[in-house]
C-alpha cells in the first residue's frame, strides 16, 4: 500500500483528487494539508510515501514547502499538481526536488500513471511541461552567443588562444603584452561570460560555436 499526503487548499479539488488517487486499491490518502505550515509539521511525523503538492498555497509557496520537505526527507517523492505552466515555476519546483510536474487539467488516468511512474523512479510531466523543459536546453547556446558577442576584439582573441591551450605567459608573449595585462583581460572575459575559470570560459566559447 502506497500512502499519500495531499497539500492543497482547494477543498473541492482536494476531494476530487483523493477520489482519483484511491481509485487504485494500492493507493491510500494518509492525510490532507490545506497549507504549507501544516504540511511541514504533519508530513515528517506521518512519513507518507508520496506527496501531491499544489504550488499556490495560502501561506507559502509550494516550491518552498517541497524544498524543506526534501531537505528533511530526501527519499520522499513529491509530485507538483498545479495550474502554473510558466518556466519559472516549473524549474523552481524541479530545483526544489519535485519528482514530477503535472497541470491540474491532467486526466485521472494521467495522474494515476504519473504516480506509478514516480514510484518506479521516473519523473513524469504533462506534454506541455515537457516541451517547456526541452525548450530551455536550447536557450544556453543563445545566451552563450550573446555573452561572447559582448567581448572586445582583443578579448575574443585571448579567448581563442585560451581555447587552443595557451598559458597566460604564452598568450602575453604571443600578443606582445605583459602577463599582468593578459590577466586583466582574462578577468574581464570571466566577468562578461559569467564564469569563474578558463575551463568554463572555453566551454562557453565551444557551446557558442557548436
Amino acid at each position: 500500500m502506497i500512502k499519500f499526503a495531499i497539500v492543497e487548499d482547494d477543498a473541492r479539488f482536494c476531494k476530487s483528487l483523493r477520489r482519483v488517487v484511491e481509485s487504485n486499491p494500492e493507493y491510500t490518502c494518509d492525510a490532507i494539508y490545506p497549507n504549507g505550515k501544516q504540511a511541514l509539521e504533519g508530513i515528517p511525523a506521518r512519513v507518507p510515501d508520496m506527496v501531491i503538492m499544489d504550488l499556490n498555497l495560502p501561506d507559502m509557496a509550494g516550491a518552498d514547502v517541497t524544498a524543506q520537505l526534501k531537505s528533511a526527507m530526501p527519499n520522499l517523492s513529491i509530485i507538483i499538481l498545479t495550474v502554473y505552466n510558466d518556466s519559472e515555476n516549473i524549474f523552481r519546483a524541479l530545483r526544489a526536488g519535485a519528482s514530477g510536474y503535472l497541470l491540474k487539467q491532467a486526466t485521472a488516468q494521467e495522474i494515476l500513471e504519473a504516480i506509478t511512474e514516480v514510484h518506479r523512479g521516473g519523473a513524469p510531466m504533462t506534454s506541455e511541461i515537457a516541451r517547456k523543459v526541452i525548450a530551455t536546453f536550447h536557450e544556453p547556446s543563445k545566451q552563450n552567443q550573446k555573452d561572447v558577442e559582448t567581448l572586445s576584439p582583443r578579448e575574443k582573441e585571448i579567448l581563442e588562444l585560451l581555447a587552443q591551450g595557451y598559458a597566460n605567459k604564452e598568450i602575453a608573449d604571443k600578443l606582445g603584452i605583459t602577463v599582468g595585462t593578459a590577466c586583466w583581460y582574462l578577468h574581464g572575459i570571466y566577468r562578461k561570460l559569467h564564469v569563474q575559470s578558463r575551463v568554463q570560459a572555453v566551454n562557453k566559447l565551444r557551446r557558442k560555436t557548436a
